[in-house]
Order: C-alpha cells, then sequence, then structure tokens
C-alpha cells in the first residue's frame, strides 16, 4: 500500500505519461474490416442476431445496478452516500450500452459505432470517477465525474470527426480505455475505504477477456462449429464486468470510519 499522497502523485504522473504517450504515438485509422463480423446469421427478423441479442446482459446488469445504488439498500454500503453517484452513472452507461451495441450490431458501419462507443466511455470514466471518490476524495471524484464523462465522449467524437475527414484517428478513445484499466489497478495500492478490493482484479480480467474474445471472434466461431462467435461472447464477458463491480458493492462492508468530508 502508498499513502494517499503518493498515490495522488502516482494520479498524475501514469494520467501525464498515458496522455504524452498517445500524443506522441502515431496516428491509428478505424480498419473498416473491423465493421465484418464472424457471425451474420440471422434469426426471427433479426439481423446479426447473436452480436444483437448478447446486448441484453448489458441492460438486465445496469438496471440491476442503478435499482441497487439508488436504492435504500445500496445507499447503506456507501461511508459517504455521494459515493453512488459515479457508480449510477456507470451502471446508466451500461444501460444504454446494450442499445448503443443492438443498434450497431444491427447494421454495423462508423456512424452506429459511434452509438456504440459512447455509452462505453460513461462507463469508463464513472468507473474511474469511483476510485478517485473512495481512494482519494469525494469531493475531487465528484467533481471529477463530469470532466471525466466529457473527456470520454469526446474522444468518441474525435474519433469519427477524424474518419470524416479521411483521417481516422483512434488513439483518443483507446487512450480512455487503457487509462481506465490503469486507473483501477493503481487503485488497489491506495488505502481501501471498503472490503472486496480483490473484486477488482475480475473487473481487469472479465474486461481484458472481452478484448481477447473481440480479437479472436472468426476463430472462436470456427472453434465452436460456427455455434457462437467471439464477438457475441465478448459482450457477455463485458456483461460480467459489469456484473462484477455490482456483486462487490452487494458484499463489501467499511474498513474504517472516515469523517465525512464537507
Amino acid at each position: 500500500m502508498i499513502s494517499r499522497p503518493a498515490g495522488i502523485a502516482v494520479f498524475l504522473i501514469v494520467t501525464a505519461v498515458i496522455v504524452l504517450t498517445a500524443a506522441l504515438s502515431p496516428r491509428v485509422p478505424q480498419p473498416q474490416s473491423y465493421h465484418n463480423f464472424a457471425d451474420k446469421r440471422g434469426w426471427l427478423g433479426l439481423p446479426n442476431f447473436g452480436d444483437v441479442v448478447s446486448n441484453f446482459p448489458f441492460a438486465v446488469v445496469g438496471i440491476w445496478g442503478l435499482w441497487f445504488v439508488c436504492g435504500a439498500q445500496g445507499k447503506q454500503k456507501f461511508v459517504d452516500a455521494r459515493e453512488r453517484r459515479p457508480y449510477a452513472f456507470g451502471f446508466f452507461g451500461l444501460f444504454l450500452t446494450a442499445f448503443g451495441s443492438s443498434y450497431y450490431h444491427w447494421a454495423p458501419d462508423n456512424a452506429r459505432l459511434v452509438w456504440d462507443r459512447l455509452p462505453m466511455t460513461l462507463v469508463f470514466m464513472s468507473l474511474v470517477a469511483a476510485m478517485i471518490a473512495e481512494r482519494i476524495s469525494v469531493k475531487a471524484g465528484l467533481w471529477l465525474l463530469p470532466v471525466l464523462t466529457a473527456i470520454g465522449a469526446c474522444s468518441v467524437w474525435q474519433w469519427y470527426a477524424s474518419e470524416l475527414r479521411g483521417e481516422g484517428d483512434l488513439r483518443m478513445y483507446a487512450t480512455v480505455q487503457v487509462y481506465a484499466l490503469v486507473v483501477l489497478l493503481i487503485a488497489l495500492l491506495l488505502p481501501a475505504k471498503y472490503t472486496r478490493s480483490g473484486d477488482l482484479f475480475w473487473v481487469v480480467g472479465f474486461y481484458v477477456l472481452a478484448k481477447i474474445l473481440e480479437t479472436t471472434d472468426r476463430q472462436v466461431f470456427a472453434l465452436t462449429s460456427r455455434t457462437v462467435s467471439g464477438h457475441t461472447l465478448k459482450h457477455l464477458a463485458a456483461a460480467m464486468a459489469g456484473y462484477w463491480i455490482l456483486r462487490m458493492l452487494a458484499k463489501r462492508g467499511p474498513l474504517m470510519s472516515e469523517p465525512k468530508p464537507a
């Protein structure tokens, strides 16, 4: 464990390094082959059935998470009730992801991909704000929540605008995802306010698994004898990451009593 002042310094240094690395890296265009998913089978009148319907768990976990965090039971799980806000934003983003991703997979292209990625950035950046609120400062986490979510949204619009100019550049959007994962891991080095910190490893693990399944879409489809594709399983793994956050909140308890900041 490291002290809170040291943790703040680490956060600032890591933020600067990640931003600088992204700025100095070469432009990364969105390959059009990205939209060419392995499983194009339709069913019950739905095109790309597997990739569309597999978004349903996002809606389930999002609604469940909002119900828990905003309800009386959820309120009892937080030392400071204000800490619920980033999680509420995150679960709302997860709920919206179900619709955005389904809309995209119905007829994949860059314009629809915007609505898939926008709510996902809300999930990523809300989780960053939640970690800051719990491990460093509630006031700082709440202040940064709208700032971080705005940066996440801008990363998607910046990518899409670059595509429209014929100069596709994914660097900012990719940076948002990498930053969220790194912050989760750094948070584990800071003094915890609650039990169940180890669950964050599962959250990261499910997200990494989702990215692996995304990149092995066709291989998984072939290995399963064209039963299920890697991208369909990616949605399920990503939804499990969201569920594990909810599970962590439901099972954890305070480790120490801290005076509530003004």
